[in-house]
């Protein structure tokens, strides 16, 4: 029985690990990587495309960054643009803002929510005293592996057409048209071209799959040096 619990524990602790790791693979992407958005931006030629200095273009994008943290309460971000000083962002960018915003406060707090359900499996774990060394790394490999196999297929599946799973994933968690936006009229699609997205979804994957294989490998260095002494 205890080794039921153990197993359902572990696969439920490695579940929210994947999840912990998810979010925090997107913060690490694009909070993280000292000089990644102009690196960015000069791929893309963006400081052309909206007339600005690398200089006024990154602290608008600071701010930016700020706001989706809840770091700052709005966007009116006032920069100069073609030699003229103006707000950066528009009525609706801001409005489309919102929204992400509220995705990304989302994932915090669920990634905060599954640390605390990790925390209560060690917690329940440690109470029933029983010995875990090998069993509990086992469910967590088991857990790590199948979460590792649906992300594979579903990376693969999106890098058979990024445009479109790109505008499926907007369908699916925006409930209006906001983020379909006007380059004419519109900075923030400038700013942020999709080669830029796909750029990015392909850094957050890799450092996601990184950290599983990392996970995983230590699984199995637990596994090898306790296996033998199996409850």
């Amino acid at each position: 029985m205890n080794r039921m619990l153990q197993y359902a524990l572990g696969i439920i602790f490695s579940f929210c690990l994947m999840i912990v790791l998810l979010f925090t693979s997107v913060e690490a992407a694009v909070y993280w990587i000292p000089g990644y958005f102009q690196k960015e931006y000069a791929k893309y030629n963006v400081t052309e495309a909206v007339s600005m200095n690398m200089d006024d273009l990154l602290d608008v994008t600071d701010q930016m960054m700020a706001y989706l943290k809840g770091k700052r309460d709005n966007l009116h971000v006032p920069t100069t643009m073609g030699g003229v000083e103006r707000e950066f962002f528009n009525a609706r960018e801001i409005a489309h803002m919102e929204d992400v915003r509220g995705l990304f406060l989302g994932g915090i707090a669920m990634r905060r929510g599954c640390i605390m359900i990790m925390a209560l499996c060690l917690i329940l774990l440690f109470l029933l005293k029983t010995k875990f060394k090998n069993t509990f790394p086992r469910a967590v490999l088991w857990g790590s592996g199948l979460f590792l196999l649906g992300s594979a297929a579903t990376a693969f599946i999106i890098s058979t057409d990024f445009n479109r799973y790109f505008i499926l994933f907007h369908k699916m968690f925006f409930h209006n048209d906001l983020w379909m936006l006007d380059p004419s009229t519109d900075m923030l699609i400038n700013i942020v071209p999709e080669g830029f997205f796909s750029d990015t979804v392909f850094l957050i994957g890799s450092i996601f799959f990184i950290s599983i294989l990392f996970v995983i490998g230590i699984c199995l260095f637990l596994i090898h040096k306790y296996g033998k002494n199996a409850d």
